[in-house]
């Protein structure tokens, strides 16, 4: 069971412009992605703004986003790091072991990362985190570095969309098809 106080707004603004993108793939019937909410129990509560001040994890999420684009079925988690590299401690075990059967179930899985110290934001495939989670394992890098984050996989907003990352989908799958 987690802890939770404040630090769970941690990514806020970044998340937003992800909901605000679903929502045009969606309005545009191009995708239907939801945000899973994580489950909490209140402990303490602000009543003058009837805010959740404490609470505590009902048990571990999967990952922060999940639905369908065009037939695909497709996941991710979205991070955020104010250093030039994602640290691994940032990503749960189980939120790697859900992505792994999510891909063995003909699923895309991926991270979105925001590197506020740049102000720039990724699609990082699956693949990349897992060879980053399994060196980690057998004593290598606990972080995933700036330099593993391709050009191409860099994001943007364009075409109404605050941050079109189904562009990075796009790139990733016309890779895997060659």
């Amino acid at each position: 069971m987690g802890y939770w106080n404040t630090r769970g707004l941690r990514g806020s603004a970044f998340e937003e412009m992800i909901n605000m993108t679903n929502d045009v793939y969606k309005q545009r019937h191009v995708a239907i992605i939801q945000k899973i909410p994580t489950p909490i129990t209140p402990i303490k509560l602000d009543k003058e703004h009837g805010q959740i001040t404490l609470a505590y994890f009902d048990r571990q999420s999967t990952v922060d986003y999940i639905g369908a684009v065009q037939g695909i079925a497709v996941c991710f988690d979205a991070k955020e790091t104010h250093e030039k590299r994602l640290p691994l401690q940032n990503i749960h075990e189980h939120q790697v072991e859900f992505m792994e059967h999510f891909e063995e179930q003909g699923g895309i899985s991926f991270l979105l990362v925001h590197f506020s110290c740049t102000d720039e934001y990724f699609y990082l495939p699956f693949c990349v985190l897992k060879k980053y989670w399994h060196d980690a394992e057998n004593g290598g890098r606990k972080s995933v570095p700036y330099s593993a984050f391709e050009a191409k996989y860099l994001l943007c907003s364009s075409d109404g969309y605050p941050l079109n990352y189904l562009e990075g989908v796009n790139t990733y799958l016309a890779e895997k098809k060659d």
